[in-house]
């Protein structure tokens, strides 16, 4: 697991006498001119590692925010970190200056595992900004829109396959999700089961999941010879996951890429991502370039959403079996306006603003990337007196920010009315930050938010989520875990998933599904 893995390098790290060349870096970095962010002192040689919640950072930085403030410098060996843990700093920083915070920090490990053509943690250069493109074209706000049959179709399947197996509802949403995401970028339909393309993707998401940490790839940053050492050695098993990984990564770059030119090339293909782009810059790339780009880009896309949108609904779902009366005003909502003889769809979203505040709270109350996507400095800074230097790690903490209780009171609640005014109608805070800050803003968000609530809102109107019972009958009390790494979900816990309507069969919904299209 990444947080053994941080654990185990660090142990190498201080073992090193590279350790003493690292803390002279650090020592050079004083300077006079405007003081660095409040933060609590570091350690020599590591810096600010004691007491560090390796598996949850984001608990940590809350802490240090209610010590040191909102604006918080840290070091990890000699990464300069700043950590923001506020929205109101965010939006000046990240957005209000985005010429200065759109950079990336390099994150060694992304090459280790054949991850480094990633659109996410590419460094901020004309190849981010042509990837950058090829998505804005593919799913910028109108361009969704012409999604939107396809993703109720496939919350359709999410429904049949729920009915058909609800205890494995959990392997129904990543496969409704890779199924959405592979349908828009390459126009390709997934097997219910054991998806060869599907099949590659996860694997190497998964490891690369584990192993992006920013404090593992820090450690292997301040010293790379670390890597040189053998994949038997005690705490390198990094370099023997990483073996795997590249090898399902390169898989997962190339083919599905080269079913579409096949696809192409037989003139059986529909619009997707890739055979729009290609067929826009086929007479303008003779070096090849926009091509690998489309390739990379169509790849990073899938690990952007195969892995957010199953979290998130993991979590709605944890909300719902936690919170019944918030599932039971749903429900009751839904049937306020579609009724019993059909399903909601699009057209009803705008008259059910409580899903919209289901949708919303679940973002917030618990960000599946809790401690942000880290940006970096593309140059020094000063903001509010405070020196911030070029190359600095900036962390946004969305958990801090979800959690403040000015805005939101009793933040550890799962409450959607905060998200509607005194009339039912809904605010204006969209909780937005949960899809980043600034240039490097989800640029899939649309269709993204699309997917959620038409899956939200479906499975709402068809099922009811409860705790599992034992064999008296008696609910199955549990502490939700969490899975620990960039990103989070729940872990699995014990859920029962039954059908709203008495009777329910494939049949019935089937029916329900024609009458709702």
């Amino acid at each position: 697991m990444s947080s053994s893995t941080a654990t185990n390098l660090t142990v190498l790290a201080l073992l090193s006498a590279g350790a003493i060349i690292v803390n002279n870096i650090a020592l050079s970095k004083r300077r006079d001119g405007p003081p660095l962010p409040p933060g609590p002192p570091p350690t020599p040689v590591v810096g600010n590692i004691r007491g560090f919640n390796v598996g949850a950072p984001w608990l940590t930085y809350t802490e240090w925010a209610a010590a040191y403030g909102d604006l918080v410098y840290s070091r990890f060996f000699d990464q300069d970190i700043i950590i923001i843990n506020s929205e109101e700093i965010a939006r000046d920083l990240l957005d209000n200056r985005s010429h200065i915070y759109s950079d990336r920090p390099v994150i060694v490990t992304n090459d280790l595992i054949g991850i480094g053509f990633n659109s996410i943690f590419l460094r901020y250069s004309p190849k981010w900004r042509l990837h950058r493109r090829l998505f804005h074209q593919a799913f910028k706000q109108d361009a969704a829109l012409s999604l939107r049959p396809m993703q109720l179709r496939k919350a359709h399947q999410l429904l049949r396959n729920t009915l058909q197996s609800p205890q494995e509802y959990e392997e129904h949403i990543r496969l409704h999700s890779a199924s959405v995401i592979m349908s828009a970028v390459y126009d390709y339909e997934t097997a219910p089961r054991g998806d060869p393309f599907v099949t590659i993707i996860d694997k190497a998401i998964t490891i690369a999941i584990e192993e992006i940490q920013p404090q593992v790839a820090a450690v292997l940053g301040a010293f790379p010879f670390i890597l040189s050492l053998p994949s038997w050695f005690p705490g390198m098993s990094i370099k023997r996951r990483a073996t795997i990984s590249k090898k399902y990564a390169a898989k997962w770059l190339s083919e599905p890429f080269q079913y579409v030119q096949e696809r192409m090339r037989s003139g059986t293909y529909a619009p997707s991502m890739v055979s729009d782009a290609l067929e826009k810059w086929q007479n303008q790339d003779e070096s090849g370039e926009v091509t690998t780009a489309i390739r990379e880009a169509a790849a990073s896309a899938f690990i952007a959403a195969s892995d957010s949108d199953p979290s998130v609904m993991g979590v709605f779902v944890l909300a719902m079996v936690l919170y019944p009366e918030v599932q039971e005003r749903a429900w009751l909502s839904i049937q306020s306006v579609v009724g019993t003889a059909r399903l909601p769809n699009f057209d009803d979203r705008a008259s059910l603003p409580y899903i919209d505040a289901v949708l919303r709270e679940t973002l917030r109350w618990h960000p599946i990337t809790p401690a942000g996507i880290p940006h970096a400095t593309y140059t020094e800074d000063i903001y509010n007196g405070y020196y911030i230097p070029k190359g600095a790690m900036i962390l946004p903490n969305i958990w801090a920010m979800t959690r403040n209780e000015a805005k939101y009171p009793n933040p550890d609640e799962f409450k959607p009315e905060r998200f509607l005014d005194s009339n039912g109608a809904l605010t204006d805070d969209t909780c937005d930050m949960a899809f980043g800050f600034g240039r490097r803003v989800c640029v899939g968000r649309h269709v993204g938010d699309a997917s959620l609530w038409s899956s939200m809102a479906l499975m709402l109107a068809t099922f009811k989520f409860s705790k599992q019972k034992d064999e008296n009958g008696i609910d199955i009390e549990f502490e939700p875990q969490w899975f620990a790494g960039l990103a989070t979900h729940p872990l699995p816990f014990p859920c029962a998933i039954t059908p709203r309507h008495e009777g329910m069969d494939m049949g019935k919904l089937n029916a329900l599904i024609e009458a709702s299209v």
